[in-house]
Parts: structure tokens; sequence; C-alpha cells
């Protein structure tokens, strides 16, 4: 489908399920559609990254978050924010398989990176 490769960054979780969920299925989707994605967790959204947290997010009429996340964790990278998961006392070990941990330097390098486009929820 596109060249381009797409970064989503989302700071939300329980506390706005919708704008959680709009980041999540954009990304879920973009992966579908074959678009290399990259999936920052930050914020609020960095409980996601533990298990049965995205089962605790509901919103009616809409994908459950813990599929909409494993779509991407199976297609695409989901990284937690450094300072986010120190913040909270999360540890790799905490973790969800397939998800993991870097800073700002990972997340710019992607940003930067040639036909990347970054969207912040």
């Amino acid at each position: 489908m596109a060249s381009a490769s797409l970064v989503v960054k989302v700071t939300a979780g329980k506390n706005d399920p919708e704008r959680c969920n709009q980041a999540l299925t954009v990304a879920a989707t973009a992966v579908a559609s074959g678009v290399p994605v990259s999936l920052w967790l930050t914020g609020e959204a960095t409980w996601l990254a533990l298990p049965d947290q995205a089962d605790q997010i509901r919103l009616p009429y809409a994908s459950p978050m813990s599929d909409l996340l494993a779509a991407v964790i199976s297609g695409g990278s989901v990284t937690v924010c450094t300072q986010c998961a120190a913040r909270r006392e999360i540890t790799e070990e905490d973790l969800i398989e397939g998800v993991r941990i870097a800073g700002a330097p990972t997340f710019l390098a992607e940003v930067l990176a040639d036909g990347a486009k970054p969207l912040v929820y």
C-alpha cells in the first residue's frame, strides 16, 4: 500500500478510552494494510503494555483494545517510553511479550526516518 512507515504515539488509556481506541485502530489498520508501524505507549497508555490491562478498557461499538494491541504487536513494533515506565515502576519483565522499553533517541530516530509519518493521540 504505502511506502512510508507510521509512528503512532498514544498518551491516553483508561482516562480517555475513545482517544486510546482511535490510536490503536489506526495502528492496527495500518499493520493490516502492510504499512510498517511503530506504536509508542506513553503517559496513561503505558499501562496497556502490562498483561490484561487492555481488556479493562471498554468502548461501545469499538474493537477490543486487546485485539488491536495484539494486531500491532504481531505485525509492527510496540514501545513503552523509558521515563513513563520508570514513573510507574514498570520493568521489561512486566511487559507483554513483544513490547519493549526505549527512550527519546529511539523515538526521534523513528520519527525522523525517511518516509516516516508521525501521529500523536
